[in-house]
Formats: structure tokens, sequence, C-alpha cells
């Protein structure tokens, strides 16, 4: 089986052991410029023979400032992909190996840095834990156990009746006018339960930074790259008589592909591009399972890293504020994202990685540790957190099904305790992580804005909280495998709130009930 490298995308294994070291950065232009400096030009030569690397340099809004910093970034050999005015975020290119530091330097840009940490045009890919699709019989079998008016393979979905899903979509299975946008790997639009639910009007693809609208754009790279069907699937997967069944089967769901085709990762001025893009194209609710690549944490006394985090945060606030609730997976790192150091020796995932110790309060996992973003852990099909997943008090706002194999329904035909949704090329299959609790999440606040349409994205997340089912810590140590080591520590956070579930499990039954 594959070690994982993003810890979003499949979690059929987690690295639980990990050794602490010290913190090392990878920094192209590192150093910091003295204030106001004007950059000097760049030599024609110097910049033919560098490699390039792309920048997001963050600066105030007004047209004067941003066309002041634009020119200095011509002049310190930059190249502008594309301007954000609203934000005032620029996606830049530059062979210019001390671009960072000297465009840090000039009056009006507040924070600029790399946002990979090896060239662009690199080389090389990376596997994630596999998806498992359905063996030809294994479909039959579903199809023949199917209950009266359910889906063909709904009854492998023990996840739907965990959140009360089946029973809400007989109430109301969400409105036409809510859209769910997918960031992520891409989704196929034409697989049989996604089609009918699909928007292209509200889809694209991201990748390099600039959105683009050409049909079919924000479909996957490849068939291997089936996260973001996967993810749309448990959102909106149509009740039409064919395969699964989402838990928002109304709604409309689209695609905004942000996984760069060379190594499927999901690089910051792609997600910037992406809030942007939701936010401008009336969004209510976005769903992000992964993390912001190259670093699994961005540390704010890093000046890449803090570009990163204030390129992301100045998006996904826009979209907030344009009336789009985001929400995230929390990780399947099984970190406690309130503790006071954690090892990260995944980053930076994009050149070779290096150990380092965190704190995660100030060295945050983008999107999920941003304000106004809906933390989600994952449960297993016992309502017990899977043991993946990251958790942390006063972190974890909600939890939903995610999927775990030491939790095994006994009440399906399969017997997994993943997750069943859809793969591209029309196929099904099963994955588990803090990936799938998100769209679970994801898909309830889809049915929560179908029954308040003039609710906010704050008033989205109050009642999503408000509505979630109590889950209580664990009575005793919680060692999910069985092994006699304790794997994690769940604290309550008072006010019905505690580090493992947050508020609770999502509701959808609840959510499509008027109160």
């Amino acid at each position: 089986m594959a070690h994982l490298r993003s810890r979003r995308r499949t979690a059929l294994t987690v690295p639980l052991g990990l050794a602490l070291a010290a913190s090392v950065g990878f920094m192209p232009g590192a150093a910091t410029a003295a204030p106001n400096e004007a950059p000097a030009p760049v030599s024609a030569q110097s910049a033919q023979d560098a490699p390039v690397f792309a920048y997001v340099v963050n600066t105030r809004t007004d047209r004067k400032t941003i066309a002041y910093v634009e020119k200095a970034i011509a002049r310190a050999g930059g190249d502008v992909v594309v301007t954000y005015g609203k934000i005032g975020v620029i996606v830049v290119h530059s062979a210019n190996p001390e671009f960072g530091e000297r465009i840090r330097g000039v009056r009006g840009v507040q924070s600029a840095g790399a946002t990979h940490t090896s060239p662009l045009k690199a080389a090389g890919t990376t596997e994630d834990g596999k998806a498992k699709p359905l063996s030809k019989a294994e479909a039959k079998a579903l199809k023949r156990s199917a209950a009266p008016g359910a889906e063909p393979m709904e009854a492998d979905q023990w996840d739907l009746r965990a959140i009360g899903a089946d029973k809400a979509a007989k109430i109301n299975p969400g409105s036409r006018k809510v859209t769910v946008a997918v960031i992520d790997t891409g989704v196929d639009d034409t697989h049989p339960d996604l089609a009918a639910n699909f928007s292209p009007s509200q889809s694209a693809s991201c990748v390099g930074g600039k959105a683009d609208t050409s049909p079919g754009a924000w479909r996957p790279s490849s068939k291997e790259s089936y996260h973001g069907t996967h993810v749309a699937g448990e959102i909106a997967a149509a009740r039409n008589g064919v395969g699964v069944a989402g838990v928002a089967p109304g709604v409309k769901v689209s695609a905004i592909r942000v996984a760069d085709p060379v190594d499927e990762l999901f690089y910051p001025e792609n997600v910037v591009c992406a809030f942007v893009f939701a936010a401008e194209h009336s969004v209510e609710v976005t769903n992000n399972s992964y993390y912001v690549d190259p670093w699994l944490y961005n540390c704010k006394d890093d000046p890449d890293q803090k570009a990163i985090l204030d390129a992301v945060n100045r998006a996904q606030l826009y979209a907030q504020k344009k009336g789009t609730l985001n929400l995230a997976s929390a990780g399947n790192s099984s970190h406690d994202l309130d503790s006071d150091a954690i090892v990260d020796d995944s980053s930076p995932d994009d050149s070779t990685p290096v150990s380092r110790t965190i704190d995660p309060h100030k060295c945050l996992d983008v999107p999920t540790q941003l304000p106004g973003v809906v933390t989600v852990s994952a449960t297993g099909v016992q309502n017990l957190k899977s043991i993946y997943s990251s958790y942390g008090k006063g972190v974890i706002d909600v939890a939903a099904p995610g999927g775990d194999k030491f939790q095994i329904p006994a009440d399906t035909p399969s017997k997994n305790g993943r997750i069943l949704s859809t793969l591209p090329g029309g196929e099904y299959g099963w994955l588990q992580g803090t990936s799938m609790a998100s769209p679970h999440a994801a898909g309830v606040a889809a049915l929560l804005k179908s029954t308040h349409p003039k609710a906010g994205p704050a008033e989205l997340q109050r009642l999503m909280k408000k509505q979630a089912d109590r889950l209580e810590c664990p009575s005793g140590p919680y060692d999910p495998d069985g092994n006699g080591v304790v794997d994690a520590v769940c604290e309550d956070g008072g006010k019905s709130r505690n580090g493992f579930y947050g508020s609770g499990l999502v509701d959808a039954l609840d959510a499509v009930k008027k109160k």
C-alpha cells in the first residue's frame, strides 16, 4: 500500500509515530530588503539561466498601489500571471532568485513569497493510497439488495443513515438554487450520478492561478485523479435509480479544479483563484478536502509561508463576504491541532521534506484553520473518531462520516467501513479520510441553505453547530486499533463542544426541518 503524501485525499494508512526534529525551511529569496528599496532590474541573461518559481505578492487594494507594485514586479524580473485587485493578491512567475527579497521591500507590498519550493515544470508524480473500485459482481450484488425506493447501491451507504440523509431526502432533497463547489482534483461531470446536478457555468480550472472556463477544463487530468469525483458524489449524487445517493441529491454541484496535473498538488495560487471564482459565480458552499501545498503547516515567521497564509485567507474571506460558506477537512495525520507542538516531517512536499516542530497556534493548516472556515473531523460507523482524523479542542467545529477500516458496519452487504461514492468513468468505489467527512458536512450545509435561503455563512455555520448531534468524548482510553496504545486524548471544550467532534455529528434530517 502506498505511503500517503497528502493526508486529506485517501487515508487508508496513517503514520502515527513521528520523531521530533529541528525546524528547517526552504525559502527562495528569504532575506528581507530594506523598506521602500527600489528593486534593481534583472539582466536578461540571469533570467534566462535561472529556473522559474511562482510567487504571491499581497498589497493594498487601491488601484494606484497595485499599479505601482506591478511595475516594481517587472523591474524585479517578474511576470504577472493575474491580479486579483479586490483582495490585493498578485500571482507572479519569476526566474530571479532574489525576487522575493526584492519585492518585499517595495512600498505597498504587505507580504510576498514563493508558493513552490521547486521550480515550475517539475517532473514526476506521487501516488496516494488507491481507491478500491467496485467489481461488476459487487455492483450486481448491491443492486439485488437494494430496498424499495432506494438507490441500487444505497444499502452500502451506512454514512447516509448515520446522519439521517436518507430520511431528509424524502422531505427536502435540496434546492436547485443552491450550489456546492468542489475545490479539488476536478470532477467527471459525465458520470451518470452527477450529470443531472452538475453546473458547468460555475465550474473552471484554476491550475496556474487563473480561471479557465473552457468546456471540460474542470475535469480530472486522468482517471487516476479520482478524488474530486468521489467528493462530488458524496455531496450531490442524484437519486435517479443509478448507483449511489448524495447527502443533498437535489442541489447543484460544480467543480473548481486546483490540482496541478504534473504532481497533483494544490498550490496556493490555484486555491486563491478558486475562492475568488466561487465568490464571483454565486456559489453558496465550497468543499475543501485538502491542505494547501507545499507546506502542511504555514508559519507566520517565515516570509514565504506568511505570504501564502495572507493570500489564501484574503481569498476565502472575500468568498465569505460574498455569501459563500467554506468547509474544510481537519486532516488525516491524527494531530492535536490545539497542542503545544506538532512534528511535521512531510513538508515541503514538492521537493525534499524535512522534519520540523511547529506550534499549531502559530503555524496554520490552510485552509482548515483560517477564520470562518468550518473545520470537519471524521467518524466511522460507530460514531467514534476515525483513527486517522486530526482533532483539537476549539479547532473542530463539527464531525461527519469519513469512514474507518477499524469500524465495521454490521448491516451492509460489503461490510466495508469506508465511504462508497462515484469515481471517474462511471465507476464507484470506497475511500476513507477527513476528505470524505467534509463533503458530508457540505451537503448538510447545502440542505440548511435550501431550508433557510436568506441565511448567510455565519448563520449557516451557527445552524449547523446547533443542529449537530452531541457526541461525548470516549469514556475509556481511545485505542481504536486495539494495539494497547492510546492514540489520542479527547478534551472537553465546554458549551457542548469537545476536541474530537466539536459541536457534534452533522444532522441532515434536522437541517431540512424548519424551526
